[in-house]
């Protein structure tokens, strides 16, 4: 049995007919919304003043093709965080002090990546977890002696 799917890319303001899907991110949360020329291009007249009187801070403008997302497990639009700059510095300098070449720029391979993990994991592992020193005793105040009248 055949199927036909049709899909049909509808205008997230108005309801109509929609041609292309724009992304756009701000305070560091992506969007994308799916319109017709004429709403794409009011969106872009009205952003148009703020991304003038503003400064970019890097990245590079996106051509999105009708239906295609920006978003998900496939993007390669995600810009690196400190957190990652701060990992694959360490990544490289364990791969340095253990061997491996590795340059200070560009990707790390996964060869290297999957040895600095598991070199992570096995000291954790191996090693016994130290006992925490115990307390000391607290003395307790001595009772008063109750006196005869």
């Amino acid at each position: 049995m055949a199927q036909q799917v049709h899909v049909e890319m509808v205008d997230d303001i108005d309801g109509g007919e929609a041609a292309q899907t724009v992304p756009f991110m701000l305070d560091g949360v992506s969007y994308e919304i799916d319109l017709s020329d004429d709403n794409a291009s009011r969106l872009r007249s009205e952003l148009s003043k703020y991304i003038g009187a503003s400064r970019r801070t890097g990245g590079r403008k996106i051509r999105v093709a009708l239906g295609q997302s920006t978003t998900g497990e496939h993007s390669s639009f995600s810009a690196p965080t400190s957190a990652n700059r701060a990992h694959n510095q360490e990544v490289r300098a364990w791969a340095a002090a253990n061997g491996y070449e590795i340059s200070s720029r560009g990707r790390i391979g996964m060869e290297v990546t999957a040895a600095y993990e598991a070199a992570m994991a096995a000291p954790a592992a191996a090693e016994p977890e130290e006992e925490a020193p115990a307390k000391p005793a607290r003395r307790r105040a001595p009772r008063k002696k109750k006196t005869e009248e």
